[in-house]
């Protein structure tokens, strides 16, 4: 089977001081994921999951409306700081030379809500049951950077740890994936459908 990890479009920048930030799309974003269901209007896609959190069910409802699929919820893919009472784009913290994107960039700034290798186990626990649950087929699971880096990580045999690359907005991380457990990384930032738009990609290309 083939599983698609696509990172979230570009949210809103929200900052509260108190309650959980959850911020939805922005403008640019909800072009974003426009765009990629249009690239993936080819290919067959026999499920779409997404996590719970507003920026990550928005990506994920283009694809599924087209081939008239229910988005289905998957709480253990949310990211790691899913609580957290603010979100700042990462290229904005980047701008800005903002303390916190060196932290991020680190694998220092956490919530303390998990630890990296809670973290990491309910992320790959969760996408290896999808794998289980869709032999010879291909889903796709719209989440967040943070996970991605952490099944990734896993399929590498890296250790757990900070994030160890960036993944670009509404990007498609391919794995070809057997029941038998052999997982293949097929392609890595996979953002075709962002060029020329004069989208925003993320803090490492251009559009």
């Amino acid at each position: 089977m083939e599983l698609l990890l696509i990172r979230h479009g570009l949210p809103v920048r929200r900052e509260l001081t108190e309650g959980i930030a959850d911020p939805e799309l922005s403008t640019a974003g909800l072009a974003q994921a426009e765009h990629l269901a249009d690239y993936l209007d080819s290919e067959t896609i026999e499920a779409v999951y997404a996590s719970p959190l507003r920026r990550a069910l928005q990506t994920a409802q283009p694809i599924a409306t087209r081939r008239s699929l229910p988005v289905t919820v998957i709480d253990a893919v949310a990211e790691w700081d899913r609580n957290a009472s603010e979100y700042i784009p990462i290229e904005e913290l980047k701008r800005a030379n903002d303390p916190r994107y060196l932290e991020l960039m680190q694998g220092t700034w956490t919530t303390q809500e998990e630890t990296p290798d809670e973290f990491s186990a309910r992320v790959v626990d969760s996408l290896d049951a999808l794998i289980e649950a869709h032999p010879g087929q291909r889903i796709a699971v719209s989440c967040h950077g943070g996970v991605i880096n952490a099944y990734l990580t896993h399929v590498l045999g890296l250790p757990v740890g900070p994030g160890f690359f960036y993944p670009n907005y509404t990007s498609i991380h391919r794995i070809a994936a057997s029941r038998s457990g052999h997982r293949s990384i097929v392609t890595v930032n996979e953002t075709a459908h962002l060029r020329g738009t004069g989208l925003p990609m993320g803090v490492v290309q251009q559009s």
